[in-house]
């Protein structure tokens, strides 16, 4: 298995725009990048591949990563061994993996139990694949970084815990009261996904930072300072 290369060099923050109509062009690309979801992959008997429909307004220079989620249907759980299924998935994610000017490649699924052994070699058969200098990354939830960790040898530079969209009882909680969201994993130690409506880890600023705007970036982006002061002064 080939080995993921040096993690390029991203900014500290990171706007994830997912399916809408976004207009970031006011954003500084010296200080910010932008994770884009290019595509979503629907797995079961076969796969569909869901290209981006919404527009999105950038600044020329802005760092761009490439995200793609995965997901599956009932139909996966009696497909998921079949081969010529894994390797049209992958032929997928090395297409987006080969569009110009993009600074990484990141994966997010929230495999089940059941369907980790297929994202391990999937990941293994990409990293294989895509082109050998861009970095492989992926969101993880945060157990998988701390009670859960199944992820240690998996071929990619980063993985970034997903600090929101919680259990309703512990999204009240600061997120270093409970055992399962002590950060363990040296790959989930660099980077931390949040939104714009919820807390953050408090060590939120030693982090790159990828951010989830709940209500599209046109009205979360002025709330932003005002929830990284909520932060800092809860």
């Amino acid at each position: 298995m080939r080995a993921a290369p040096q993690q390029a060099s991203l900014p500290q923050r990171v706007f994830w725009v997912w399916e809408r109509p976004e207009d970031l062009h006011e954003i500084d690309p010296g200080a910010a990048g932008v994770a884009i979801l290019e595509e979503t992959l629907r797995l079961g008997s076969s796969v569909v591949p869901i290209m981006r429909h919404q527009p999105i307004l950038l600044p020329e220079r802005a760092p761009r990563i490439a995200v793609v989620r995965i997901e599956t249907d009932p139909n996966f759980a009696s497909h998921r061994g079949d081969t010529a299924l894994l390797q049209r998935a992958v032929a997928n994610l090395d297409r987006i993996s080969r569009q110009p000017g993009i600074a990484a490649l990141q994966i997010d699924f929230d495999a089940k139990r059941s369907e980790r052994a297929f994202y391990r070699r999937l990941l293994g058969e990409l990293r294989q694949q895509m082109p050998p200098m861009l970095p492989l990354d992926m969101t993880a939830l945060v157990s998988w970084c701390s009670t859960d960790d199944w992820i240690r040898d998996l071929p990619i530079n980063e993985a970034t815990p997903m600090f929101f969209r919680m259990e309703p009882d512990r999204r009240r909680m600061p997120l270093d009261a409970a055992q399962e969201y002590q950060i363990h994993e040296p790959l989930c130690l660099s980077s931390a996904g949040v939104s714009t409506t919820e807390r953050w880890p408090k060590d939120a600023a030693a982090k790159r930072m990828y951010l989830f705007a709940d209500h599209g970036w046109t009205k979360d982006m002025a709330t932003l300072t005002l929830s990284q002061t909520s932060q800092e002064h809860p």
